[in-house]
């Protein structure tokens, strides 16, 4: 983590931007995560699926996620992480990760902030939209 996050409503996270998706970042992907789904990996049977080409896992769009939000507190500050899938990743479309914190909380009896938290391509289309909460601890 660089800095010291802000936990402030309205404050933004860092946000993540990612190459655009190629094939090898797929292939990669898949092996890594054992999601060999062929709409993912194979161009012929995309196609037949009346896809234009292959396109990303939704789950490789969480990680992304993950990875912003890893970057803006310590991974044992994460409490959870909700997502809905609105759009495909289509080959060579390049994500922009934000985030922004909504609301301060209290789970459990734990100081936390809820983040909203998405990804776009780089013409702005949602892709995963989401939220997270992570605790504020002693950083309040």
């Amino acid at each position: 983590m660089a800095c010291t996050p802000s936990f402030d409503v309205g404050a933004s996270l860092p946000e993540l931007v990612v190459p655009p998706l190629s094939r090898a970042t797929l292939a990669l992907y898949a092996g890594a995560s054992g999601d060999h789904v062929p709409l993912h990996i194979d161009t012929d049977f995309a196609r037949r699926a009346g896809m234009p080409d292959v396109f990303g896992h939704g789950m490789l769009c969480a990680a992304w996620l993950g990875r912003l939000l890893t970057s803006w507190v310590d991974q044992d500050r994460i409490r959870s992480i909700e997502l809905r899938f609105v759009g495909i990743f289509h080959l060579y479309n390049q994500a922009v990760c934000s985030g922004r914190v909504v609301e301060r909380i209290e789970l459990h009896g734990e100081p936390c902030a809820r983040v909203e938290i998405q990804v776009n391509n780089q013409y702005g289309e949602p892709k995963v939209l989401g939220e997270a909460v992570v605790s504020i601890g002693e950083l309040q």
